[in-house]
């Protein structure tokens, strides 16, 4: 899922709830009486003017409550989406931290390399590595990835790893990762 979905999601559901909520609001008055007479006119609209309002304070009730239980909904709508957020997030960033081995190993033709990444978890992803035509990659990349060197003080905080492999690893090998 896209992550800006998991935010869509909640958004739609505020706007829906303010559409929701301003449907069947009404400010009607209740009907005048017909009645001659002052006093029998006055409590005849009394009357009505209670039922009016009975209605209208049975109406304000019933929609506190949708709006209390949409607002809930609401709640855990955004909860679970920053739930999922955060868990996306870390799972993505703590992914490439988890690498046990890397191994280059020929394809059946023999013409190009498949670099086997294998992760902690036991899973493997494989990649195919090209060499890129000259005119594509960027030369100012290109030259900072080359000259850069690893200083003795940075050498001696680094973790280690074993080569297992047959053959030395090469100096200056370089690769981009794309999705």
């Amino acid at each position: 899922m896209h992550p800006l979905l998991v935010v869509a999601i909640p958004l739609v559901l505020v706007i829906v709830g303010m559409v929701l909520n301003s449907v069947g609001l009404s400010f009607d008055q209740p009907p005048s009486s017909s009645e001659q007479d002052p006093a029998k006119r006055a409590a005849a609209e009394r009357e009505d003017y209670r039922r009016f309002f009975d209605l209208q304070r049975r109406q304000a009730v019933t929609r506190q409550k949708r709006v209390g239980q949409y607002a809930w909904l609401l709640m855990a709508a955004i909860i679970g989406s920053f739930i999922w957020l955060y868990k996306d997030t870390v799972n993505n960033t703590t992914i490439t931290t988890q690498i046990a081995g890397l191994q280059t190993m020929p394809t059946e033709e023999g013409k190009e390399m498949v670099l086997s990444v294998t992760l902690k978890d036991g899973s493997n992803v494989k990649y195919l590595i090209k060499s890129p035509k000259a005119d594509t990659l960027d030369a100012a990349t290109k030259e900072e990835i080359s000259k850069q060197k690893v200083s003795s003080w940075e050498v001696s905080s680094l973790k280690t790893a074993l080569s297992i492999g047959d053959n030395p690893l090469p100096l200056g090998v370089a690769l981009k990762i794309s999705n």
